[in-house]
């Protein structure tokens, strides 16, 4: 497992206003300790999703995999890639164990810029929201 070695008011990825630290960091760093999955809702998962993939933690994506889509393995992010950024556009809760959210991630390689949109189902299983799949726009 990667640890992370993060300047406590270092901006989250995720792209709240919060540090990382406030943010997405307390979850990874559970994860890290006992591998308790707590993120409160869908959208706090989702963010701290796209901060693992910032951040190459591959653990922690898989882990927080819905065990019916769960790949066998995480592969780290290519040589070059750099996350730009993620706009979340909507968080939408179905029931107390679905929820979608909705959001747009921007990455570069190579020189290209890439944009991925896409609305992604959760589902809590046991009090842990996983992510299930989702449907690329």
């Amino acid at each position: 497992m990667k640890t992370l070695h993060f300047p406590p008011d270092t901006p989250c990825p995720c792209g709240r206003p919060s540090p990382y630290s406030r943010c997405c960091g307390p979850l990874h760093a559970a994860f890290e300790q006992s591998a308790a999955l707590t993120a409160p809702d869908a959208e706090a998962l989702m963010r701290s999703r796209y901060s693992a993939f910032v951040l190459d933690l591959t653990d922690y994506l898989r882990a927080t995999w819905h065990p019916q889509t769960r790949p066998d393995m995480v592969t780290p992010n290519e040589a070059g890639l750099r996350w730009l950024g993620l706009e979340v556009k909507r968080h939408t809760v179905q029931d107390d164990h679905h929820a979608t959210v909705e959001f747009v991630a921007r990455s570069k390689l190579g020189g290209r810029a890439y944009r991925l949109h896409e609305i992604s189902r959760f589902e809590r299983i046991d009090g842990a929201w996983l992510y299930k799949d989702g449907d690329l726009k």
